[in-house]
């Protein structure tokens, strides 16, 4: 009896064929806000196909902080650095927002990975997507101002949930983007006034998606362009909600 596709986009791009062997391995669990999923220098033993949900990407800096450089829904996979023999993290992974992933062991992963050319050409082209997003959101961090980089922020993570409203508190928004709380507030306080989110009580709602994005900085464009670019057949993560 074969099981239903996952509601992961990048093994949705299998053949039938391919995803059942690829799924029969692998269990979903749930993700539950805060859970460390990867630790950074170490072998994490397994890789991630979120279904739902989003875990985000995060580099050390120094006083034990982290500065988040990635994000990944049910657009991508976490552990894409085992398809090149790569085993060893140098990244912590966090969830984020709450959902569901298929787990599978790291080594049967890259075992079938060897049988299959057309998911080795799919990881070649994630990785390349995954490096990109990596090295464009530390440009963003260094460079852009907090408000829009909140804006870009908040509209990767709309992208990833399952409707318009997340849990997010200013003191994570703060630790996520490298900055103080205080400019969070205040970017968040600029965003509040102008009626393109509410806020309260950790709880944000975007109420005007088309305005967020006139906010944000160029990268959040330029990263759904070059995934266009590196994964033509993953459907965009705009056309996922009815706005």
């Amino acid at each position: 009896m074969q099981r239903a596709p996952p509601q992961n986009k990048l093994l949705q791009q299998l053949s039938d064929q391919d995803l059942q062997k690829i799924i029969r391995h692998g269990k979903t669990i749930q993700m539950e806000f805060g859970q460390l999923l990867c630790e950074e220098g170490k072998d994490c033993g397994f890789v991630y196909f979120p279904l739902s949900g989003f875990i985000s990407i995060l580099t050390s800096m120094q006083h034990n902080q982290g500065l988040e450089v990635g994000l990944i829904g049910n657009e991508g996979m976490l552990g894409v650095l085992s398809s090149i023999g790569v085993h060893l993290s140098p990244v912590q992974a966090v969830v984020q927002g709450n959902g569901t992933a298929l787990q599978i062991e790291t080594q049967v992963f890259t075992a079938e990975l060897k049988d299959s050319s057309t998911l080795q050409h799919l990881m070649q082209q994630y990785l390349a997507f995954y490096v990109i997003q990596l090295t464009r959101l530390v440009c963003c961090n260094h460079y852009h101002e907090t408000e829009p980089r909140l804006a870009r922020w908040l509209l990767m993570t709309h992208d990833r949930a399952d409707g318009d409203q997340f849990f997010l508190t200013h003191q994570y928004l703060a630790s996520m983007l490298g900055v103080r709380r205080s400019s969070v507030t205040e970017a968040a306080g600029a965003l509040l006034q102008k009626n393109i989110i509410d806020y309260h009580r950790g709880q944000i709602h975007i109420l005007n998606r088309t305005a967020l994005e006139k906010v944000s900085c160029s990268c959040y464009r330029d990263l759904l362009d070059k995934q266009q670019l590196f994964l033509p057949d993953l459907p965009s993560v705009q056309t996922d909600f009815v706005r």
